[in-house]
């Protein structure tokens, strides 16, 4: 199915009230004490290896509100969003809603249920390190919490979207899985061209992926699980079927909402395909499976 989308790229709510607008007016990225505050999450992972625990840090009652009312929010969109083994993955994660937790917090439980947790990041992580700790059951993530002004959507990674989005999938044994191959196929490789192709293929499914579900596409990537915003502007989304090729070429913006998901027929779907994608890839993937080479691919921005 296709929804001829409404949404420019690079536009993202600026303001309380929703409005659209360049990603750099975002607050996140123009309030000088919020960017402060930001940064000192940020110094607190440099340097520090994967596996190393991260920093107990402490949250002013603002970041706690902050969680709060996006953890509340979230709860009531996902209902009619979010597909249906996602909610039970969700409901099941040591996730707490009245307070920002700790990554130990979260990590301790995760660990107990798949083997993951949480390794500290400061912001983007290079792709085989980020891809590649996954099979050593390390999930980068950040500790910062989203501006305050607009608690409902961040074009960037917060601790929300790495702790309540990705620690949804990993409370999940089939979730978890997806996530190791990933890191294992990562693991194998070095070239920027299969690099970029696994990161491809890893956005519009585990960060941006959406199936189909009693007839209706429904949200299990875990950026959607954590933006109400993009959660209820799903349906402006172009959401086009899941294939492998066009997902490969797919220009994307790391930042703003998504013009373009592709839907996968039903998890099942989608474990079968990454499944057969992740598992023997290497550095001659790409050129067997016939998908475009990194420089005929669309650009990320």
């Amino acid at each position: 199915m296709s929804i001829n989308t409404t949404i420019r790229p690079g536009r993202a709510p600026v303001t309380p009230d929703g409005q659209l607008g360049p990603v750099r007016r975002h607050p996140g990225f123009g309030d000088p004490a919020y960017v402060r505050r930001r940064n000192a999450f940020v110094a607190l992972a440099d340097g520090l290896e994967v596996g190393e625990p991260s920093p107990p840090v402490t949250y002013t009652e603002q970041e706690h509100l902050t969680w709060r009312r996006a953890h509340a929010t979230l709860l009531e969109v996902h209902r009619d969003a979010v597909c249906r083994a996602v909610l039970r993955a969700r409901d099941a994660a040591p996730i707490p809603a009245d307070h920002v937790p700790q990554h130990a917090e979260v990590g301790d439980r995760l660990d107990e249920l798949t083997g993951f947790r949480f390794t500290p990041a400061g912001g983007p992580v290079p792709v085989r390190r980020f891809l590649g700790s996954m099979a050593r059951g390390y999930f980068h993530a950040v500790q910062y919490v989203r501006h305050p002004a607009m608690p409902l959507y961040t074009p960037e990674p917060d601790v929300l979207h790495d702790v309540f989005g990705h620690g949804t999938h990993l409370a999940s044994q089939a979730f978890a899985g997806l996530y190791r191959r990933f890191g294992a196929a990562a693991a194998r490789v070095a070239d920027e061209d299969s690099l970029d192709l696994l990161s491809r293929v890893y956005w519009f499914s585990l960060e941006y992926g959406v199936a189909i579900e009693d007839d209706e596409v429904k949200a299990y990537g875990a950026a959607l699980l954590s933006s109400y915003g993009e959660l209820r502007h799903l349906r402006h989304a172009d959401i086009r079927p899941w294939d492998l090729a066009a997902v490969a070429g797919q220009a994307y913006q790391a930042a703003g909402y998504q013009p373009v998901l592709y839907a996968v027929r039903s998890l099942d779907h989608l474990a079968a395909e990454l499944r057969a994608f992740l598992d023997d890839f290497d550095g001659t993937t790409r050129a067997r499976l016939g998908l475009p080479a990194l420089a005929e691919r669309g650009p990320t921005t």
